[in-house]
């Protein structure tokens, strides 16, 4: 279920079980829970609630993902175990709540691979401008079972206590502002919004621009007010966000195809039974395949949506260079990441 609390705490009677723990009990103690097996007790109070925070509206495919993932999570185990969903930066800004799932604050969150990264810095690697080939390498690098994916998982659980539940397909990001910009020496001087971490500054300044770090929660007002004249986000981002009311122009840079990040705390996961983690695997499983699925079937449309709204889009057919755009900041991920990210960047060219 989708919660708007009036404060940010546990309800009165949840308990949080150790550092880690982003998990709260209900009436039964965990050597109950423990013992129990999934789906064998009739309806009842739920044994374990976990609570989910995330930053994006909940009527958002990203919103949705979350409660869809309540829900089969909730049917999956016969209600053993309740998921609280709690949309819109309530728990939390982006790298807090990143830091919260670490601490165990909350038990689940999604994030960019980005904001993961600042728990275990190799999984930013993912989110690097320009790197896949397609949507579908870019999904099979981000399967939980990929090469890729298994051991930036294992880093992440020993770094921060982190596990990867799924990751979904995000979409694929393009820069908006208030006037055309069709070639990186157009956006010289010109701010935009970049998530706060540092491989989409290198994004954004990679295409001309000047990256200026704000969370998201913030940029609706930043927009309005000029703190920055743009920002880049997929379409169905835009869309969701209304950001047709503060930007006149969409250019279709398609500078970072990504995929957003379930992850859970590990003590949590550790604390499950064996038939339990396996009802989260299932539920894992269809929910990344249905918000995948949701995001490519609407992406086409939302784009439209946004002509409808009176949103200019800039393509290579109004001019658009995206030949100069990708040349320019693959030229400044190679000086910035290159080093450190190299070997992973051949393992993530080598899936097929």
């Amino acid at each position: 279920m989708t919660r708007t609390p009036t404060h940010l705490q546990p309800r009165a009677a949840a308990t949080a079980i150790s550092r880690r723990t982003g998990l709260l009990l209900g009436a039964a103690a965990l050597a109950t829970l423990a013992a129990t097996a999934v789906g064998g007790r009739p309806a009842r109070a739920s044994d374990l609630v976990l609570r989910y925070g995330h930053m994006n509206s909940p009527t958002s495919i990203h919103g949705l993902q979350a409660q869809w993932l309540a829900e089969a999570i909730a049917k999956k185990t016969g209600g053993a175990i309740e998921v609280e969903v709690y949309p819109s930066s309530q728990l939390g800004k982006l790298q807090e709540l990143a830091e919260a799932v670490s601490t165990g604050t909350i038990a689940l969150s999604h994030n960019t691979a980005g904001g993961i990264g600042a728990l275990y810095e190799p999984f930013a690697a993912l989110d690097t401008p320009y790197l896949y080939r397609d949507v579908d390498h870019l999904m099979k690098v981000m399967d939980i079972d990929s090469p890729v994916m298994k051991k930036l998982n294992e880093g992440l659980i020993a770094k921060a206590g982190v596990r990867v539940l799924y990751a979904y397909y995000f979409g694929t990001r393009n820069l908006t502002a208030n006037a055309a910009y069709l070639k990186p020496a157009d956006l010289a001087g010109v701010k935009i919004r970049a998530i706060p971490f540092p491989i989409y500054t290198t994004a954004v300044e990679g295409l001309g621009a000047v990256p200026v770090p704000v969370d998201w929660s913030e940029v609706p007002t930043a927009l309005a007010t000029g703190v920055v004249s743009g920002q880049e986000n997929p379409v169905n981002v835009v869309l969701d966000n209304k950001l047709y009311d503060v930007q006149s122009h969409m250019m279709l840079t398609g500078h970072i195809s990504s995929g957003e990040v379930v992850v859970m705390n590990e003590e949590v996961w550790e604390s499950l039974t064996d038939a339990q983690r396996q009802a989260l695997a299932e539920a894992a499983a269809e929910v990344r395949k249905r918000a995948t699925e949701t995001v490519l079937a609407k992406e086409a449309d939302d784009l439209e949506q946004l002509r409808r709204h009176g949103m200019t889009i800039v393509g290579p057919e109004q001019g658009l260079d995206k030949a100069a755009f990708k040349a320019s900041v693959k030229a400044l991920v190679a000086r910035n990441f290159g080093e450190k990210y190299g070997a992973l960047y051949k393992e993530i060219e080598a899936i097929r």
